[in-house]
C-alpha cells in the first residue's frame, strides 16, 4: 500500500493572472471561461508519484498586490508555493517579486519550495514578459520556472507535480548541511 502524504500548496499572484484557472484545470480538467474574482478557494486532488500518493490541498488565493499584507495562513502549514504572473502583464511580474520577498521574510532564512509560473503563454502576441526574464528570476531564487496556458491545458499537471518535487527537494536538503557530532 502506498504511503499517502498531505501537502498544502498556496497559489499566489496578482489579480487575473490565472491562478484559479490553473487550479481548476488541474483538478477538474476544464478551463473556466468567465472571470469571477476569487476571495479564497480550496481544491483537493490526490496524485501518485512513483510509489507514493500525495493528497494535495491547493489554496487558491485572492489576487495580491505590492501593498497586500501576507496573512500567516499563507505561511504556517504551507508546504510549497506556486507563484503565478501573466506573461501579458509586466506589472504582475513585478508583483511576484514583492510576494516572494514577503514569503521569504515570513519564513525567515530558509529555502522555499517554489514553482514560478508565467501563465497565459497562449497569448504570445500580447507578451510583456519574456521567458528568459522568468527563468532568470526563478534561478535567482533557486526555484523552478515554467510557462503555461490554463486555457490550453499546457503544463498544468506538470506545475503541481513539480511543486511536489520541490517540496521534497527542500525537505531533503535540510539534513545535508547540518550535522551534529558528539565528541
Amino acid at each position: 500500500m502506498p504511503l499517502v502524504r498531505y501537502r498544502k500548496v498556496a497559489i499566489l499572484g496578482y489579480r487575473s493572472v490565472g491562478k484559479t484557472s490553473l487550479a481548476h484545470q488541474f483538478v477538474e480538467g476544464e478551463f473556466l471561461e468567465g472571470y469571477d474574482p476569487t476571495v479564497e478557494n480550496t481544491y483537493s486532488k490526490t496524485v501518485t508519484l512513483g510509489k507514493d500518493e500525495f493528497h494535495l490541498h491547493l489554496v487558491d488565493t485572492a489576487g495580491q498586490d505590492e501593498y497586500s499584507i501576507l496573512p500567516y495562513s499563507f505561511i504556517i502549514g504551507v508546504h510549497g508555493y506556486v507563484l503565478v504572473y501573466s506573461v501579458t502583464s509586466l506589472h504582475s511580474f513585478q508583483i511576484i517579486k514583492s510576494l516572494y520577498q514577503k514569503l521569504h521574510e515570513g519564513h525567515g532564512e530558509t529555502r522555499l519550495p517554489v514553482v514560478l509560473v508565467g501563465n497565459k503563454a497562449d497569448l504570445s502576441p500580447d507578451r510583456e514578459v519574456q521567458a528568459i526574464q522568468g527563468k532568470k528570476l526563478a534561478e535567482s531564487w533557486g526555484a523552478t520556472f515554467m510557462e503555461s496556458s490554463a486555457r490550453e491545458n499546457q503544463l498544468t499537471q506538470d506545475i503541481f507535480i513539480k511543486v511536489i518535487e520541490e517540496i521534497a527537494r527542500v525537505e531533503n536538503s535540510y539534513g545535508q548541511d547540518r550535522r551534529c557530532y558528539l565528541m
